[in-house]
């Protein structure tokens, strides 16, 4: 499973199949999402002192497969902009609507059901309720264990809890599994950014997937500064 996948199932309820978090950024996270999972497998890093490309920038280290077809164009697409700072390429990425491959995926899979129908006859909606909950029930019983039990996380777990905490979004998907008080809710975001701002990977890792998490909460609030933009713009017209 990539991080995107686990991310998809937290955010989706099991029965009405409709999103819990915020899914305007959807496919920012997901873009984020990718690059972490590339770096987590040796694809991609961040260019160094001494590096032909200037400090910070994200660069290609493998261009093998990894098996995923999303993973695959997403780092086809690192590399055609290789030395692009972070945020640059989550856009780049979410332009792709990875989001929607990612969902695609999980029901082509059996994970998920795709189930499309008219909000009052007329606007077409879709909904993602759950077919099979086993994966996600294990990712819920790992993030109970670090979130709310203190448990250290796998270098994994670690980058997902990082991108929850990015987007501020550990304590809502924690909460449509259990119930929690708002205060537990709190407690749960506080603890995800504990655990990001931690030492769960190398130095090198955490790193880099601090700066994609970073960039990837820049890219929210423009994309978000955007569409306020355009609705206001619309309004007045």
């Amino acid at each position: 499973m990539l991080i995107i996948e686990d991310y998809l199932l937290l955010a989706l309820d099991d029965v009405t199949g409709k999103p819990v978090t915020d899914t305007s950024y959807l496919q920012e996270v997901a873009g984020g999402a990718l690059l972490v999972e590339l770096a987590l497998r040796a694809r991609v890093d961040l260019a160094g002192d001494g590096s032909a490309w200037r400090s910070g920038r994200v660069v290609v280290r493998d261009q093998s497969p990894t098996g995923r077809p999303l993973l695959d164009a997403s780092l086809a697409v690192v590399k055609s902009r290789e030395g692009s700072k972070p945020k640059g390429l989550v856009e780049a990425l979410a332009r792709t609507k990875p989001a929607n491959a990612a969902l695609d995926g999980l029901v082509g899979r059996g994970l998920l059901r795709r189930e499309e129908g008219r909000i009052l006859g007329i606007f077409p909606t879709t909904r993602w309720p759950a077919a099979d909950s086993r994966h996600e029930g294990e990712v819920r019983r790992t993030l109970t264990r670090v979130l709310l039990d203190g448990a250290t996380p796998d270098e994994r777990t670690g980058a997902l809890v990082a991108i929850l905490a990015a987007t501020r979004q550990a304590g809502r998907v924690m909460s449509a599994g259990a119930e929690l008080t708002a205060g537990d809710r709190r407690e749960v975001d506080r603890r995800a950014k504990e655990v990001a701002e931690g030492s769960w990977a190398a130095g090198a890792t955490r790193r880099y997937v601090e700066e994609i998490t970073a960039a990837t909460a820049l890219a929210i609030s423009t994309s978000a500064a955007i569409g306020a933009t355009v609705a206001v713009t619309a309004a007045q017209a």
